[in-house]
């Protein structure tokens, strides 16, 4: 079957060319698959169409899709796909230095909040949240992931484009600011200033099961916790507060971003201080989570957990946002190969996931963030991005072209009987991840381009 060119046509005007070039790429990679060239085409230009804002300052505010407001997670997330063509286009170029300028001033107003107004005083549905609102903050839940992004995206950027202007006094003082509250939230109860309540009319009316998941116990500042070397969070990368303090797949990440800080303060600053400090942060990191995170199952053998507290308990589960222990070697943090990662996974893709789930037309990883039996396009996505089978790479294209419910787009959650039932039709973080999903299946991949 050949593809009808005026089926999958979209609205394309104003796009970069180097983005259409990668549809093209897949147009060619796949010549017989209509559906999933269109809903590559769909997903790809939606993002840049709908959420991607160019301010007149160079900055690039990105809202994340149907809430007008800027994660620094998922702004990052989102334009990933467009590293691989970055290089071949100024306009591109622009876009992502305009969002590493955003997050430096940023994360300088509020290292703890997760997302951000595009101007001050619109605190959306938050204005009531029993923590410090500043009035550029839409929400403040603290999220180690929030301050890995930003590097992350750093890092890619100049590895790929060769761009050092980016590394001004400015990131010298983002990096300050993330690593000093990396330190303090490594002794979270003794020294921290952050805790977070919430108090809604409609979650004790509407939503009474996710009182546990929107506010911290303990008077806002938590469960109790011991000292580990890791490093604190009040909550997990799908917004949901954490069981116990330190989330295993966060540290990942974060120990994977100060490695990148070591090669870029080797390279471009002369501060030989911040540059002990931040192995140093990157080694007690490390050793915390080899050594409380990591738990001998019974039936897995040695794999890791996903949140512990220093002091004992543990938390067996993943989530399927990102970080999570399934993308632990998509972030860096491992290799594929890696028997503990290996074991985890085994695990993740089980039954004994409290969060894994099979139905007749799917299975996968969903969250508590979502109703039971939903399953999360973006973990599917990590799934097969962090596969050497061929075999279960092509389930998980199978499943994204049946659980699209007739729109072409992602969505965070479906059910996994009825894929008609979702949660969040416009979902931009969804839709580049099966982009860079798809992508990645024609040895596209995000990760090689960074290391050339």
């Amino acid at each position: 079957m050949q593809i009808n060119e005026k089926k999958i046509k979209i609205i394309n005007e104003n796009v970069p060319k180097e983005m259409l070039k990668l549809v093209s790429i897949v147009k060619e990679k796949y010549p017989d698959n209509e559906k999933l060239v269109r809903m590559f085409e769909k997903g790809l230009v939606n993002t840049y169409q709908t959420t991607i804002n160019k301010d007149d300052n160079g900055e690039t505010f990105i809202i994340t899709g149907d809430i007008p407001a800027m994660w620094n997670r998922d702004s990052v997330a989102q334009v990933r796909p467009l590293l691989l063509v970055a290089n071949e286009s100024e306009e591109i170029k622009n876009i992502l230095r305009g969002i590493i300028q955003i997050h430096k001033k940023q994360i300088m107003i509020d290292p703890y909040a997760n997302a951000f107004n595009r101007t001050p005083g619109s605190v959306g549905d938050h204005c009531d949240d029993l923590t410090h609102m500043d009035p550029m903050v839409w929400e403040r839940k603290y999220e180690i992931d929030s301050l890995c992004y930003p590097i992350q995206l750093a890092y890619f950027y100049w590895k790929v484009t060769g761009d050092t202007t980016i590394f001004d006094t400015q990131f010298n003082q983002m990096v300050n600011q993330i690593i000093n509250t990396f330190m303090i939230e490594q002794h979270h109860h003794e020294k921290s200033p952050y805790s977070f309540r919430r108090i809604a009319d409609w979650l004790l009316f509407e939503e009474p099961a996710r009182l546990e998941f929107e506010s911290l116990n303990n008077n806002g500042k938590g469960a109790p916790v011991g000292y580990t070397g890791m490093t604190w969070s009040g909550f997990r990368p799908s917004d949901d507060a954490c069981k116990y303090g330190y989330l295993v797949p966060a540290n990942m990440f974060a120990v994977v971003i100060l490695g990148y800080l070591e090669e870029i303060y080797g390279e471009f600053y002369n501060n030989n201080e911040q540059l002990k400090v931040i192995t140093k942060l990157k080694n007690e990191i490390n050793n915390g989570i080899e050594t409380y995170g990591i738990i001998d199952h019974p039936d897995y053998g040695k794999m890791y957990a996903y949140e512990v507290d220093g002091l004992g308990k543990t938390h067996l589960m993943d989530d399927a946002n990102v970080p999570s222990l399934l993308s632990a070697c998509y972030l860096g943090y491992c290799g594929v190969n890696d028997e503990v990662y290996q074991n985890t996974r085994r695990f993740i893709l089980s039954k004994d996931n409290p969060y894994f789930y099979e139905g007749k037309v799917a299975k996968g990883v969903g969250s508590p963030h979502t109703p039971p039996e939903y399953i999360w396009h973006i973990a599917l996505a990590i799934q097969g991005m962090t596969t050497e089978s061929l075999e279960e790479k092509q389930e998980i294209m199978d499943t994204f072209l049946k659980s699209d419910a007739g729109t072409d787009l992602m969505h965070e959650g479906f059910h996994v009987d009825n894929p008609d039932n979702f949660t969040r039709p416009w979902f931009s973080w969804a839709n580049s991840m099966f982009a860079e999903f798809v992508l990645n299946t024609i040895d596209m991949k995000v990760i090689d381009e960074v290391k050339k």
